[in-house]
């Protein structure tokens, strides 16, 4: 393999590490905060970063692979990761979706939402540059599965989106239910991502926008 192809590869494999280590960091804070200010969105958009790490770690083992043959096949351990990341999603799903209905219930609203601008912010800003240097680097690589990878992480980008919107909107207007909305708009990028896992576990290729055979 080529000098350059070698650390294009390790770039792949160093923002694969990045992503997962931002997520941990970004995972934890938000769940905290979350749960502290009774921030439904926030606390989601927490377990939702860790779900990606388990992604991430697989994507990691990925890069190793095809950095030793580009044309090999998902490994069983990437397979159950993508498993795995599947049903977390669905669960994530299911636990905003009881978390909306007794918010409703109780007429519960969050304490602030400022955090939820803050964190967004960032998130936005780290998943944009992450986005586009996983996309440089596939594409000097040529590899497609790279490319793919970062092509989903506009998935993250756009969940970071609804939480900006969702907590703008209640740190300025107070507005009851922009909380439980915003919850409601990461249930659907929970879904999707769900069932794309389980696409990709089945052999599928997918770029986050359409999965074919």
């Amino acid at each position: 393999m080529e000098l350059k192809q070698q650390k294009l590869y390790k770039t792949a494999y160093s923002l694969s590490l990045f992503t997962i280590f931002y997520n941990l960091i970004e995972g934890l804070v938000s769940m905290l905060l979350g749960y502290t200010d009774e921030t439904l969105t926030l606390f989601g958009f927490g377990v939702d970063s860790f779900i990606e790490v388990t992604s991430g770690i697989g994507i990691a083992v990925m890069i190793l692979r095809i950095r030793q043959n580009p044309e090999s096949s998902k490994s069983a351990f990437e397979i159950k990761a993508l498993k795995i990341t599947g049903t977390a999603f669905y669960l994530l799903s299911v636990g905003l979706l009881a978390g909306i209905i007794l918010n409703l219930s109780n007429h519960q609203k969050p304490e602030t939402t400022f955090w939820g601008v803050v964190i967004s912010l960032v998130s936005i800003a780290v998943m944009v540059w992450l986005m586009n240097a996983k996309k440089k680097v596939g594409k000097q690589l040529n590899s497609e599965p790279i490319v793919a990878d970062a092509n989903c992480t506009k998935v993250c980008v756009y969940m970071s989106i609804v939480l900006l919107v969702s907590s703008l909107i209640y740190e300025l207007t107070g507005f009851a239910y922009a909380d439980v909305i915003g919850a409601a708009g990461l249930i659907y990028f929970s879904v999707a991502e769900g069932k794309e896992a389980f696409e990709k576990a089945k052999g599928k290729k997918c770029s986050c926008d359409h999965c074919s055979d």
